[in-house]
């Protein structure tokens, strides 16, 4: 039989000794959480890229304890069939929105932080994803909340010059 160990015996009093830790407390939804919740539902959407038009289906749901709005888009892109993916939340310790974007034209995720300007009814979100030509590209995408049934989100680019451009934007109508 083996004798205790002055360690041994200081490990297991320590054990014994230590608090309980207190369950760590799930986040619940905030204010912004509730913004979010106000996308709900179906959007139709008009899509200009240049001066090519096409039209696409975005369904937005709240899901995920009431934290993450899952959005999932279908429509036609240059003449293709595309799909996209996405979820947005606001993180309070960031003091930020937070996107993560995935579609069928790329292998490669965006990820973009930012803010909404409650006066101008503005999200503006900074992120980095796949370019045209496949490399890193930083964008920058606004979205301006008419009403409650319409916005309009609009997707720049910094280009080798390091200057911004419009690439596309989306003129989304709740369906009724």
């Amino acid at each position: 039989m083996l004798k205790p160990t002055r360690w041994w015996i200081s490990f297991v009093v320590s054990l014994l000794m230590a608090p309980v830790a207190e369950a760590q407390v799930p986040p619940q939804p905030g204010p912004e959480h509730e913004r979010l919740k106000e996308l709900e539902g179906t959007w139709d959407g008009t899509i200009m890229a240049g001066t090519e038009e096409s039209k696409g289906t975005m369904t937005s749901k709240i899901e995920l304890g009431g934290l993450w709005l899952v959005n999932d888009f279908q429509g036609d892109f240059a003449g293709q069939a595309f799909t996209g993916k996405g979820l947005e939340t606001y993180d309070p310790a960031k003091k930020q929105y937070v996107s993560v974007w995935v579609d069928s034209m790329s292998t490669s995720p965006m990820i973009s932080e930012g803010t909404f300007d409650q006066d101008k009814k503005v999200l503006t979100m900074i992120g980095e994803g796949p370019g045209p030509d496949g490399k890193p590209t930083k964008y920058k995408m606004t979205t301006h909340y008419k009403d409650k049934d319409s916005f309009v989100w609009t997707m720049f680019a910094t280009g080798p010059d390091g200057e911004e451009a419009a690439m596309m934007s989306i003129s989304y109508k709740r369906r009724e």
